[in-house]
């Protein structure tokens, strides 16, 4: 395989195999509406295979960071339309990244709606609000009666996202948020049937998963995992534990005909990926490392190695709004600046210089 290539998931045919990760920017201000400067920032990066957006909020309990922007209300599903008209005036292609943060957030930064996650586990350590740093609630824990209305709101969210012109959604299960909260036993100390074995720790996810394929077609439904990635306290030490949780997950998503699998992982050649990879049956995304570059040379070797049918890359995107272009023709790239990561305005955002071509 090769990087430059066309690529079909699902219902989306992929100009080439390189994949814009969900990257956090919060500009989208307190009423998390992408505006202009988000608009202008997407754009840009259009030629890219396919745009997964920064992670959008099912509901306002869901919202995570100050600035994050939504898929709940009017406002917010018209400034993701402006979006996706930019992008696909360009020729590209984006999916929404729907993510509930679960315990990952604060009531200063949920407008004072209650945290929630699937055990009263609270994090250790301390997280931004509007108000500035505070430590992590302990969350209330959801009762399997209250399940059915969060499942609803991912649905609604993915509906809102095709609603505004996106061309999927990716179902966040990753990185220590809700979703991964389930799989996680450090995070989930449940005794129902959506906690204990690995079986019932992946029912959740398969449930919200499967609802949201319902909604929109499995054709525009990727979902995005990171197992053993150990993040915001969602642990996952065991190793024959982990092969059990997310087999079972993958054995419940992969009749669905979902468009991708996205993994992130540090070992995407290793046994746990391909095993993964091999059940799932369906195209597989590659992500090689949170915190870590990709470069090129990597990037290349995963697809010629058949390692995945797609690379997905973070703060390359971030720098280089001409990834593909630097890439496909060897030349230098532009540094990430990370002290603009997560700050206001077009600084670190929309003023990457493109090369003249």
């Amino acid at each position: 395989m090769n990087l430059f290539t066309p690529l079909t998931l699902g219902d989306l045919t992929l100009a080439n195999r390189l994949v814009m990760a969900p990257l956090t920017r919060v500009r989208s201000g307190r009423d998390g509406v992408p505006g202009p400067l988000v608009v202008e920032h997407y754009k840009q990066r259009a030629s890219l295979g396919l745009i997964v957006s920064e992670g959008t909020y099912p509901s306002h309990a869901g919202q995570g960071f100050p600035g994050q922007p939504g898929l709940v209300t009017p406002e917010q599903i018209a400034g993701w339309r402006d979006v996706a008209d930019a992008v696909h005036a360009d020729g590209g292609l984006i999916v929404a990244q729907v993510m509930h943060a679960g315990r990952v957030t604060h009531e200063g930064t949920t407008g004072g709606r209650e945290v929630v996650g699937p055990s009263a586990v609270a994090i250790d350590g301390e997280t931004h609000t509007y108000e500035g740093k505070a430590p992590y609630p302990v969350p209330h824990a959801l009762s399997s009666d209250e399940l059915p209305a969060v499942v609803a709101d991912f649905v609604r969210a993915s509906k809102n996202a095709i609603e505004a012109g996106m061309d999927g959604v990716e179902i966040h299960s990753a990185n220590g948020y809700l979703l991964h909260e389930f799989l996680s036993p450090a995070s989930n100390i449940r005794d129902d049937i959506y906690g204990g074995s690995p079986e019932n720790r992946a029912r959740f996810v398969a449930e919200v998963t499967s609802a949201v394929a319902s909604a929109v077609g499995a054709g525009r439904v990727g979902i995005r995992i990171s197992p053993e990635h150990n993040i915001q306290d969602a642990l996952e030490t065991d190793s024959d534990d982990v092969r059990a949780t997310y087999g079972a997950l993958v054995e419940r998503i992969a009749p669905l005909g979902l468009a991708y699998l996205s993994v992130l992982h540090k070992d995407p050649a290793g046994e746990l990926v391909q095993g993964l990879r091999s059940a799932f049956g369906g195209p597989v995304l590659v992500n090689s490392g949170f915190g870590e570059i990709t470069s090129r040379d990597e990037a290349l070797s995963l697809l010629a190695d058949g390692i995945g049918d797609a690379v997905v890359v973070g703060r390359p995107a971030i720098a280089n709004p001409d990834l593909v272009y630097r890439w496909r023709e060897d030349l230098p790239l532009n540094a990430p600046d990370a002290s603009t990561f997560y700050s206001d305005g077009a600084k670190g955002y929309t003023d990457y210089p493109a090369l003249a071509r």
